[in-house]
């Protein structure tokens, strides 16, 4: 037993409610559980019971031994003063060291199969404790849970954004700038691109928008790659305008390198920073354009991009290819959906109190293809519908947060599971 599965079974009422009495043999009812209070305190706050004939109004404690009320030195701490019952596991006290307060062993009330089934999700090899019970939820229960999941993503997301927005002074296109540039440099240059970003302002390129070599010098030149000894007339020309604008804005150096390794052409940070410059080009206002539009596929036209005509014929400086125009692919966008444009719209709700941008941002999600990697195709082997990037998101945040750590205790499907039958 722990203290989280007996705040589980207190707050549920999972155990045996017939004739209650406290360990000093009052009759005991259960009026009104209580408020799980997750903060510092009580376990349950804002109870009502009733002991004998007398009513009784406040807070309870549950510890998995009698003994912790002790142990915690609880009689001495004022947060504890208004304690109406002490919900135990097992009285562990002997009777001269008596508590002073009506106290409820659940030990023999708990039905074995709820104790059984917890044992069995903890014990799990699987990351996906709950593999044997599934679907375990109704198709109506997965839509509420998942609904709850991608909420409670979006919300730790926005706090990203909120802390950029402060570094910014609560300039939104700045902040998308940073966000959808770190997008571009995915996974593997991330960091890099973000810090390129965050050393080059918006209004710095606005100045430079007509002049694709000279936005293409900045970003590259930022992300330290133009620091060779180029052959083609091309890199030459971006090397010779990247060291007069450094000088120009004073800029700060980047101490990072680009990662190449193991990274398809497609990927490579020399064609992502191409197709940002190109779309800097193409869009201003960027944000402002986006969240004033409604229709997913108006917005995809914004990102419908090629780089100049440089790149046809290359993924790096200095070594020519066959042609190939690169596009910023259809999979590209769908994650710039997923990373950047739905948790910056969904954060500028939150902010703005606007609950409008936050529907848009979950009814876009219901509208982009379904993520297709190891954690999703997991759940779809075991039956769990995954149709659509709202799906999609809903899955990886409950694996990554929930399954990974454990928390089947606050988990709906875990809840399911664990509910008694009878």
């Amino acid at each position: 037993m722990t203290e989280k599965l007996l705040q589980f079974i207190w707050q549920f009422q999972y155990f045996n409610k017939n004739e209650l009495h406290t360990e000093d043999g009052d009759a005991l009812q259960i009026i009104k559980p209580g408020i799980y209070n997750s903060n510092q305190g009580p376990d349950f706050l804002e109870a009502s019971i009733k002991v004998a004939s007398v009513k009784l109004f406040g807070n309870i404690e549950l510890h998995v031994n009698a003994s912790d009320w002790l142990k915690h030195q609880h009689s001495s701490d004022k947060n504890y003063s208004n304690i109406i019952l002490h919900v135990v596991w097992e009285n562990d006290v002997k009777e001269y060291h008596k508590i002073e307060l009506p106290t409820l062993t659940l030990q023999n009330r708990v039905p074995k199969i709820l104790l059984q089934r917890y044992e069995q999700l903890m014990n799990e090899g699987n990351v996906l404790h709950c593999k044997s019970f599934l679907p375990a939820l109704s198709n109506i229960g997965w839509i509420s849970w998942k609904e709850r999941l991608l909420i409670e993503r979006l919300e730790i997301k926005s706090q990203k954004v909120l802390n950029f927005l402060e570094e910014t002074h609560h300039h939104w296109e700045e902040v998308f700038w940073w966000m959808i540039a770190a997008n571009f440099g995915i996974k593997v240059n991330a960091e890099l691109f973000e810090a390129v970003a965050k050393s080059i302002s918006i209004n710095i390129l606005a100045k430079h928008k007509n002049q694709i070599h000279q936005l293409e010098a900045l970003l590259l030149g930022q992300a330290n790659l133009l620091n060779e000894d180029f052959q083609e007339d091309y890199p030459k020309l971006l090397q010779r305008e990247y060291l007069f604008l450094f000088k120009k804005y004073k800029l700060a150096e980047v101490n990072a390198a680009a990662h190449f390794l193991r990274m398809r052409p497609a990927n490579f940070p020399t064609i992502r920073l191409a197709q940002l410059a190109m779309l800097i080009k193409n869009v201003s206002h960027l944000f402002s354009k986006i969240k004033e539009m409604n229709d997913v596929d108006e917005v995809r036209k914004l990102f419908n991009i090629t780089c100049n005509d440089y790149w046809h014929y290359h993924f790096v400086f200095d070594e020519t290819t066959n042609y190939k125009p690169k596009h910023l692919g259809e999979q590209m966008i769908d994650n710039i959906f997923i990373n950047t444009i739905i948790p910056v719209l969904f954060a500028y709700g939150l902010h703005q109190k606007e609950q409008v941008y936050k529907d848009k941002a979950l009814r876009w999600l219901v509208e982009i293809k379904p993520e297709e990697n190891s954690i999703t195709r997991s759940w779809k082997l075991l039956q769990i519908e995954n149709k659509n990037a709202f799906d999609s998101q809903a899955l990886i945040h409950l694996k990554n947060n929930y399954c990974q750590n454990k928390r089947c205790l606050e988990c709906a499907v875990g809840n399911k599971i664990l509910k008694p039958t009878s």
